[in-house]
């Protein structure tokens, strides 16, 4: 009996935290605290400059911001790569501002998604290393911001509820 009580519990929870992270409708309500969507809408800022930079600038921020060596035969080529990198940056980055001002709803979804592309970034840069003449920010950036968005993350998913009878506070499945 036990046990059966415990796998519905998990099941429940499981469904719960599945209809937080990819709710029915996405809306501009904030179900949890505060705090994560002000953060998130910081990162979804910092995002959209970081890509125009990819995008935009001569070299791509390849030798200029990441300290690769361009002068090596098909440097045009980095370039090109940090260029098409960028662009995916800003539709991702415009995905947030859209989630940061208009669909609130879906902050905990975007916080997973930010600790996956963070952690498989950090894997391609062990599976496939690069020389750099100095540490790129955004080496440093990944675990600045893996900590924050997965803190971030659990912030966004708690809910307070008070129960007067017992003066309880704990999550609230809804």
């Amino acid at each position: 009996i036990d046990s059966q009580y415990r796998k519905t519990e998990i099941e429940v929870a499981m469904k719960t935290l599945l209809t937080v992270l990819l709710p029915a409708t996405a809306g501009n309500t904030i179900h949890g605290m505060k705090l994560p969507v002000y953060v998130f809408t910081v990162l979804a800022v910092i995002s959209t400059v970081r890509s125009c930079i990819h995008l935009l600038a001569p070299d791509g921020g390849a030798g200029s911001i990441a300290g690769m060596d361009l002068t090596v035969a098909g440097s045009n080529n980095i370039v090109f790569a940090f260029a098409l990198w960028g662009s995916a940056q800003l539709i991702y980055a415009l995905i947030q501002l859209a989630v940061a001002f208009r669909y609130r709803s879906l902050v905990p979804f975007m916080y997973t998604l930010l600790i996956l592309e963070t952690l498989l970034r950090m894997l391609v840069g062990h599976m496939k290393p690069v020389i750099f003449a100095h540490t790129p920010p955004g080496a440093i950036g990944n675990h600045v911001i893996l900590p924050v968005a997965t803190l971030m993350l659990v912030l966004s998913l708690w809910r307070q509820q008070v129960n007067y009878s017992s003066l309880t506070i704990g999550l609230n499945p809804e």
